[in-house]
């Protein structure tokens, strides 16, 4: 694997263009846009605060960036340099920022979700909605920016209202039946919406585009419910992710679960295949050592690399008894992602926080599990082929397909690996 050099970077701002051709990131308050290719810096934006936030547009024309606690958005252009916006909030104040799927609106949030306001680069013109909900993922738009649908809370209910894009006129609003909703998102080809309840509540519903409630699941009742939920890209399945440690698929012909996948402390299975990442020393002669070491030596002594090893089973993985009396306990599966071409499923469960286990959606079992030595912080397909990235945090990225495992350590001193963007 080759490396570029390091840059530096505040709060992990840092996003590919949707074409592929720019790599943006943040320092402070400036604005840096690479080219992907060589990496020289094509266009350098001095914003007029701290950035907090940076989004492209889907045509990689212009790319924003928020400022929350100033209440300012500005917008940059890459086809004319000179020309940008600034959109003040005001007293309203501002919690969040995106784009609509044409490129040529921006959406905000004020605080308190008291309203969105549609912002307009084209017309100028601006237009509200009112009644967001304050909750893990309430707007959601289809893959092909047609629809958008906006979960909302009024008199003491929760209602979804589904938007045109073109005039963001109002399509359809209906009630869904849950007591905290707790985030909402449509399949990848647009036909269904998936709703789902706060974790006390285990409850996912799915509508048709017109607001038809289509099915209703609950899995168990009397406990902590719903953590994750992903689409299959093919939009075929809807794996939910609960706090009872197991991956629920639902089928998209009836709506029924089709299988259920658990995550056991111990791999039984000798048909399982299990790494295990290990530690490889660096050889060193002793004859040629000198006390005190170098200062590049001694960084090399401290950066151990490692190698993933096949365990022979059965395999006991590490655990974390989570705190029963705190919230938000760290158990349950609470991250899932399927692969780009839909045959490969992988999950974390949060009591088992330094494995990743990917899943075989074809035949419907365990494929594989990846054991690391810290806790998996992130986890990113590959969008053009079956291969995942794994960072845990530390000075090294994991790379799993099919074919095999690998561990690559990052080049640098006090390299740290927290997050994984794709291209």
């Amino acid at each position: 694997m080759n490396f570029s050099e390091s840059f530096k970077l505040s709060g992990l701002l840092c996003r590919f263009s949707p074409d592929g051709k720019y790599l943006a990131s943040c320092v402070q308050y400036r604005l840096v846009i690479r080219d992907v290719t060589t990496l020289q810096i094509l266009q350098l934006y001095t914003c007029l605060d701290q950035i907090q936030h940076i989004e492209w547009s889907a045509d990689s024309l212009f790319i924003l960036c928020a400022m929350y606690r100033r209440g300012l958005v500005q917008v940059w252009s890459l086809e004319q340099p000179e020309w940008h916006c600034k959109i003040d909030e005001g007293s309203a104040g501002l919690v969040a920022s995106c784009w609509s799927p044409d490129g040529r609106h921006i959406l905000n949030t004020t605080e308190f979700h008291l309203r969105i306001t549609v912002w307009s680069l084209c017309t100028k013109s601006v237009s509200y909605i009112k009644y967001p909900k304050a909750c893990q993922q309430g707007l959601t738009f289809t893959r092909d920016g047609r629809y958008l649908a906006l979960a909302e809370r009024r008199d003491c209910r929760d209602y979804v209202s589904i938007f045109v894009c073109s005039d963001w006129q109002l399509l359809r609003h209906f009630d869904t039946d849950t007591q905290d909703l707790t985030g909402i998102e449509w399949a990848p080809n647009g036909c269904v919406l998936a709703a789902w309840d706060t974790c006390l509540e285990y409850k996912v519903l799915l509508y048709s585009l017109d607001g038809r409630l289509l099915s209703a699941y609950c899995a168990y009742e009397w406990s902590l419910g719903i953590k994750s939920v992903a689409w299959s890209p093919s939009s075929q399945f809807l794996a939910i992710g609960s706090y009872d440690g197991k991956v629920r698929l639902l089928n998209h012909v009836t709506w029924k679960m089709i299988t259920e996948f658990g995550h056991p402390a111990t791999i039984n299975n000798p048909k399982t295949v299990v790494y295990k990442e290990a530690e490889k020393s660096p050889l060193l002669g002793l004859g040629h050592l000198s006390f005190p070491p170098p200062r590049a030596m001694a960084g090399a002594l401290s950066t151990s690399e490692s190698k993933y090893e096949i365990a022979s089973g059965p395999v006991s993985l590490q655990t974390l008894k989570p705190v029963a009396d705190r919230a938000n306990p760290r158990m349950g599966v609470g991250m899932l992602a399927f692969s780009s071409d839909s045959y490969f499923l992988a999950s974390r469960n949060d009591n088992v926080p330094n494995a990743v286990w990917i899943w075989d959606i074809q035949k419907l079992k365990l494929f594989v599990v990846l054991e690391h030595m810290s806790p998996v912080r992130s986890f990113q397909w590959d969008p053009q082929q079956p291969r995942l990235a794994i960072c845990t945090g530390g000075s090294k990225v994991y790379l799993w397909s099919p074919a095999g495992c690998v561990s690559v350590q990052v080049p640098g001193e006090d390299s740290r690996a927290n997050s994984i963007f794709t291209l």
